[in-house]
């Protein structure tokens, strides 16, 4: 299901009993955090400040701030429903058809997929008001935390494109207000965009950015999702929404912005123009250090009429941004599935701030298995900055945290069953010896085999006989035993 921008999910949320309009005047500094987050750990509603002091549009927060929201923002009702259609994708490419009859058959699911190539159209409500002489003083950005360096911009789409091929890329990093017409621009090492941005300063050039905040929450989703290098995120976009989204031409670089998006922010960064961004209150429930990071120079500032503005509050869990992290979890678990059969679920428990901890179960065939799969995970994408990898076997529930640990606690030898490696971790990891690189640890809690050096038999799960918990059920079922 697409939804034709933000304020029409705004109106489906409200519809399900999932939002919370607020009239009375509420402070952008602090005061929105800190209801934002009592609110979230409550595991409350979506917020809509309508009265924010000193501004005249309003605040959108907590939007996905549950597992059923997020479902919601991508119009499905379990977001496993999305990954059973990329898992019908991902066996069309692994079993390339042979005969004429059974490439007809598959016609119609590859012609599906260029329906959701994203089209360029002459005008959006984006740019119904346009102002060449832009200022972010207008918009209403959140102090977040006592000791943030200033104002963050927190939920934007980053557009930017490759100077050499002209690819598009869209990413999801903060900006911090510096001054009416500038911002940090926090895009890591590691991320596509700095990349982009890279390549712009051995040419010499200037690197020409867009900021879209809303429109489909798909696209806004589309912007965290952990994509193949060269898949365009507003294609992926167009598949979660099944509908292509309409762009336009921005109005003072050569740049294409979700036509529906709320506002959108023009502008450039210069090469080796560098600025102190930070301290900034971070998902990880800590401080991110300050640092020097781009200059991102406004130039335009494009808006609907009556525009929202969406933002997120990032701090220790739970937060809405955990509830993105697992939908990317559901999301790609068929593509983590395709390179890796053996791999039954995948879990990244909130408390890990999604880098820090996954949880794998695996169907075991052969000593050091879990092993293995520690190795493959490390080296795929941004699962190189997992710290620490569980591995258990297929029985196991992966979201069940409480049983995980009772199988790492009971079913490890540290010396035999653990496995410390070094490599590139997440540059908000404060705790590695140096910037962005450390050890890690995997943690083997399957059943031991003799041949993996276990001389004794393992010993077998307690579990009741069928027959009994069968019996149990129906005699008990009228006392809540069931």
């Amino acid at each position: 299901m697409a939804y034709k921008d933000l304020q029409d999910f705004i109106d489906v949320l409200e519809k399900a009993g999932e939002l919370k309009r607020i009239s009375v005047e509420v402070d952008s500094e602090l005061e929105i955090t800190e209801i934002t987050d009592r609110v979230s750990k409550a595991y409350g509603p979506a917020l809509l400040f309508e009265n924010v002091k000193g501004y005249d549009i309003p605040v959108l927060i907590n939007a996905y701030g549950t597992k059923k929201r997020m479902a919601l923002s991508l119009g499905a009702d379990n977001l496993n429903e999305i990954a059973e259609e990329i898992m019908e994708f991902m066996q069309i490419a692994d079993n390339v058809p042979q005969s004429l009859l059974e490439k007809v058959k598959v016609l119609p699911k590859l012609a599906e997929v260029s329906n959701f190539i994203p089209r360029l159209v002459k005008k959006g409500i984006c740019q119904e008001v346009v102002h060449k002489n832009p200022s972010l003083d207008d918009i209403p950005i959140l102090k977040c935390w006592p000791e943030d360096a200033g104002r963050f911009i927190t939920l934007p789409q980053v557009y930017t494109k490759d100077p050499l091929s002209g690819k598009r890329n869209m990413g999801m990093y903060r900006l911090q207000k510096f001054d009416a017409t500038s911002t940090g621009m926090h895009w890591h090492i590691h991320h596509d965009g700095a990349e982009n941005y890279r390549k712009h300063c051995e040419l010499g050039k200037p690197t020409e950015v867009a900021v879209a905040l809303g429109g489909d929450p798909s696209i806004t989703y589309s912007a965290t999702a952990p994509l193949p290098k060269d898949i365009d995120e507003l294609l992926f976009a167009g598949f979660l929404r099944k509908k292509p989204v309409d762009l336009v031409k921005c109005k003072t670089i050569d740049m294409e912005v979700p036509a529906d998006a709320e506002i959108v922010i023009e502008g450039y960064v210069n090469p080796d123009e560098l600025r102190i961004e930070g301290p900034f209150g971070d998902h990880t429930g800590y401080y991110s250090l300050a640092d020097e990071y781009p200059v991102f120079h406004v130039t335009c500032i494009t808006h609907r009429k009556n525009p929202v503005y969406p933002t997120t509050i990032v701090g220790k869990p739970p937060q809405e941004d955990c509830y993105m992290a697992y939908a990317t979890e559901r999301i790609f678990l068929p593509l983590l599935k395709f390179q890796l059969p053996e791999v039954v679920d995948i879990h990244l428990p909130m408390e890990g701030v999604f880098h820090n901890c996954v949880i794998v179960s695996i169907k075991k065939s052969f000593p050091g298995h879990a092993q293995k799969i520690m190795s493959s995970l490390w080296g795929l994408g941004q699962m190189m900055f997992a710290k620490f990898i569980i591995v258990v076997d297929d029985d196991v529930e992966v979201e069940n945290v409480s049983e995980v640990m009772w199988k790492v606690f009971n079913n490890v030898d540290p010396r035999r069953d653990t496995m410390i490696v070094e490599g590139p971790l997440e540059v908000l990891d404060h705790s590695a010896p140096r910037p962005l690189f450390g050890s890690k640890m995997g943690f083997d809690a399957t059943r031991k085999w003799q041949s993996e050096g276990h001389p004794r038999e393992w010993p077998k799960d307690i579990v009741m006989s069928p027959e009994m918990q069968k019996l149990v059920t129906e005699k008990w079922s009228k006392y809540g035993l069931d």
